[in-house]
This record gives structure tokens, sequence and C-alpha cells, in this order.
């Protein structure tokens, strides 16, 4: 199981009030689960990676879709945003049930279970967002 790290507010700075309030639910979800599964590699002496996502994460944005999202303002920031969140979301999904399908770790196997239903939650609100923009 990978753990995914996440800088909260780091994008919300262009974020207009269509896409802020789904991001800081996303925020408290995510800190609850990196707590758990942060538990889980300190319990089995591992070392938790601190800050970032690796880039090899399915998801996860290049160095130029960071560029063009930290340079959006209002609307075009709102768009890009939901859109590489539902990638983000999407590949979550896809760790998620890898971890469900091949995981030997029950604990790790029912918070995946879990990531898989919030995270297509999370990707059809954003859809939402996206489709009234």
């Amino acid at each position: 199981m990978h753990l995914c790290v996440p800088a909260p507010g780091r994008l919300l700075a262009g974020a207009t009030s269509r896409t802020s309030t789904p991001a800081g639910a996303v925020t408290c979800l995510r800190s609850r689960e990196i707590r758990t599964m942060k538990g889980w590699l300190t319990g089995w002496g591992k070392a938790a990676p601190e800050g970032g996502m690796g880039h090899d994460m399915p998801g996860v944005m290049s160095e130029k879709e960071m560029t063009k999202l930290k340079a959006a303002k209002g609307t075009e920031f709102d768009k890009l945003f939901a859109q590489r969140m539902i990638a983000h979301h999407k590949g979550a999904i896809e760790m998620a049930r890898t971890q469900q399908a091949g995981g030997s770790n029950p604990q790790a196997q029912e918070l995946a279970a879990t990531i898989e239903t919030t995270q297509q939650a999370e990707v059809e609100e954003l859809q939402k967002i996206l489709d009234r923009l």
C-alpha cells in the first residue's frame, strides 16, 4: 500500500466558492485516512513519507499541470481544479481497488473499501460542479 500525503490548502488560493467547500471536505477526510495509515506504518516499523505525493501514483499532477493551475484564476481555476481532482480521485480509486484485490491486511482492505466509496462520491460531486461551470 502506498501512502499519499497531500499539502492541504496548497492549491486553494484561486478557488471560488463553487470549489473551495468540497476541497475543504476532501482535506478533512484525507487527514483522517492519512493518520490511520501513518499509524499502521509506525506500528509495522516502517517510515511514513513526509509531504508531497509520489509522481508515479495514478492521478498525480505533472509539474506543467501544477504550474497551469497555479496561474489560473476564477472559473478557469475552478474547471482545472475540478478536472485534476477528478483524475486524482480516480487514481485513488484504482489504488484502493488494488489493495482490496491483493492486500493481506484486513484493516487496510476495509479502509481501501471506504476510500473507494468516498472517492467515488467525491468524483460524482466534482463532476456536478464541473458540469455547472
